[in-house]
C-alpha cells in the first residue's frame, strides 16, 4: 500500500510544498547562473527513470560551456564555476527536480536517475534499481554519494528496491539533511565529479 498508493501521494505533496516554501531561493538561484552561465540556469537531460522510461531531469546548471581549442568540452573540475560549486555543495542544484516529482517521473527517495548511455552496461542485477521511480536523494547517496564506487552504489540501490517502507525512507530523508549539512561524498576522490561508468 505504501509503495502504490502514500509514497506518490506523499512525493507530491512534499514536492509542491518544497517549491512553495524554496520558491524564493530557487528565483535567487536563477538570477545568479543566469549570470555565471551565459543565460542558461537550467540543465536538462535525458535519464531512464522507472522500467527504463526515458524522461528529461531538471537541475540547476553548476558547469559553463567553456571548450579547449579543439572544440571539446573542458574537464568538469574546469567548468565548475564558484557560483556552481557553492550550489553543488549545498546540493541546492537538485531543487528543479522537485518538478520531476510533480510530474510523476520521480521520487523524492529513490536510486538516483544515472546516465541513459550506461542502460546497455547495465547486468542484471544492476537493471533492478529500475524497479523504482528514480529518487533525488537515495540509499546510495546517504551511504557515499559520489564518494563510493559504481559496486557499491549497485548495491545500494538494489538493496532500497528490496527494503523500500515507509520508515527507511523517513531514515533516508533524515540522513539526507545531515548529509546537506555536512558537504558529505559531493565529489569524488580527485575529482568534481565521479568517474563514468563503464560497465563489468
Amino acid at each position: 500500500m505504501y509503495k502504490t498508493i502514500l509514497k506518490p501521494a506523499l512525493d507530491f505533496l512534499t514536492a509542491l510544498l518544497g517549491l512553495i516554501l524554496l520558491f524564493p531561493i530557487f528565483v535567487l538561484i536563477v538570477f545568479f547562473l543566469f549570470i555565471a552561465n551565459d543565460g542558461k540556469p537550467f540543465f536538462f537531460q535525458h535519464r531512464p527513470g522507472k522500467n527504463g522510461k526515458i524522461f528529461k531531469i531538471i537541475k540547476f546548471k553548476t558547469m559553463n560551456d567553456k571548450k579547449d581549442v579543439h572544440g571539446h568540452l573542458l574537464a568538469d573540475e574546469f567548468r565548475l564555476t564558484k557560483v556552481g560549486a557553492f550550489i553543488r555543495k549545498t546540493s541546492l542544484d537538485e531543487i528543479p527536480q522537485l518538478l520531476n516529482v510533480l510530474m510523476g517521473d520521480m521520487s523524492v527517495i529513490g536510486p538516483r536517475p544515472l546516465l541513459t548511455g550506461y542502460l546497455h552496461l547495465y547486468n542484471d542485477f544492476q537493471n533492478r534499481r529500475h524497479e523504482v521511480k528514480p529518487g533525488i536523494t537515495g540509499w546510495a547517496q546517504v551511504n557515499g554519494r559520489n564518494a563510493i564506487s559504481w559496486d557499491e552504489k549497485f548495491e545500494y540501490d538494489v538493496w532500497y528496491v528490496d527494503h523500500l517502507s515507509f520508515v527507511l525512507d523517513l531514515k533516508i530523508l533524515f540522513m539526507t539533511v545531515l548529509k546537506v549539512m555536512k558537504s558529505d561524498g559531493i565529489n569524488a576522490v580527485d575529482a568534481a565529479t565521479i568517474e563514468p561508468f563503464d560497465g563489468n
